[in-house]
């Protein structure tokens, strides 16, 4: 089932699923958006909303797996994961919110009782990411593993409705890294700093993203930043300003954090909000670098080069559903546990490298 197949990135999916000659079930709450994009794509199609435990559960009869694409995922991954594991089927989702990633790997020992897996994140954020920081703190296992593991992304092009939403959802947690294998806040614009990626150089600052959990989970290094490279003027401005940025944002956390702005937020990236086209999409580039520190002093660094986030997306995601069906392991974990390292690789378009020009 491929639930939340009318929204931006729920069709790319469907319509990826089409030229690979596969059929799966659509699933979403309205009947009269998913008809239509059934009919054109010649897929069966349910409707059924997430508000009704007893209608999902009966909904999962026969199906072997759900790839969940419907967001804001802190307000739908845990009905969807609940009705996956009542009904027995494997749950993948493609969120980049840390704060489902925290509900569903805490959902390990159920999911292995159940004869269940619980994969979120198969898509970008978090399979790139994930993927990278497993490739250069492996290398590091036989001289006492990784203890300091630094990963950057450059997600660029336009956001889809989906990404709008969930943005604004983690936006009021601030920013956060991982010490000692401990959470701890850090003032929103302190940190940054420039990193290498493949084609330039990049202002990047820490954020609170999903790779604070997986990483951790993927490689046990017990100090994790993550950066977000952002416009080289916000970087300055924030290097600068960053005490006014933390007062203003402790100041606004409720607000930005209550229901009727979140709902407000919700229905203008409904109304206003429009994903790249595919030509949009084609143009886009987005990049990742990792760097894994042994407690000797010898590290390891690579860098990625991958398509557009979303057409990526509609790649890994269908990949990882396939791998779950062909290898039904069962146990909530990262992308990069249940796929390796080379997992990212299976994406048309994808590059990694060990160097950069210039560099020995």
């Amino acid at each position: 089932m491929l639930y939340g197949a009318t929204g931006y990135t729920g069709v790319l999916l469907a319509e990826e699923a089409k030229r690979r000659g596969l059929r799966p079930l659509l699933a979403g709450r309205s009947e009269a958006k998913l008809k239509p994009l059934a009919e054109r794509l010649g897929m069966p199609f349910r409707a059924v909303g997430l508000d009704d435990p007893a209608a999902l559960r009966r909904s999962l009869a026969g199906v072997r797996a759900v790839l969940h694409a419907a967001g804001p995922f802190v307000d739908t991954a845990a009905p969807m994961v609940r009705a996956c594991l009542d009904a027995k089927a494997h749950y993948l989702d493609i969120t980049g919110e840390r704060s489902v990633f925290q509900q569903v790997l805490g959902m390990d020992a159920e999911a292995k009782d159940r004869g269940v897996c619980l994969i979120s994140g198969v898509g970008f954020d978090v399979v790139p990411s994930d993927c990278l920081a497993r490739y250069v703190a492996d290398p590091l296992r036989e001289r006492g593993g990784a203890r300091s593991l630094e990963i950057a992304l450059a997600m660029l092009g336009r956001p889809s409705p989906g990404t709008y939403k969930s943005l604004f959802g983690f936006l009021p947690q601030g920013a956060w890294v991982r010490r000692g294998g401990t959470l701890q806040k850090v003032p929103l614009g302190r940190g940054v700093r420039r990193i290498r990626l493949s084609e330039r150089n990049a202002w990047a600052m820490p954020m609170a993203l999903a790779d604070l959990e997986t990483a951790y989970r993927t490689t046990g290094a017990p100090d994790i930043t993550v950066l977000l490279v952002i416009p080289s003027q916000l970087a300055r401005m924030l290097m600068v300003a960053w005490p006014v940025v933390t007062f203003s944002l402790a100041a606004s956390r409720p607000l930005l954090a209550s229901g009727r702005v979140q709902r407000a937020i919700q229905k203008y990236a409904d109304a206003n909000v429009r994903g790249a086209d595919e030509a949009g999409r084609a143009r886009t580039r987005t990049f990742v670098w990792a760097r894994a520190r042994g407690s000797g002093g010898e590290e390891r660094q690579a860098w990625l080069e991958c398509p557009d986030g979303y057409d990526f997306t509609s790649h890994s995601a269908l990949n990882a559903v396939q791998a779950v069906l062909e290898r039904a392991p069962a146990g909530a974990t990262t992308p990069a546990l249940a796929f390796g390292a080379d997992f990212t690789l299976t994406v048309p378009g994808v590059r990694r490298l060990d160097t950069l020009p210039g560099q020995s």
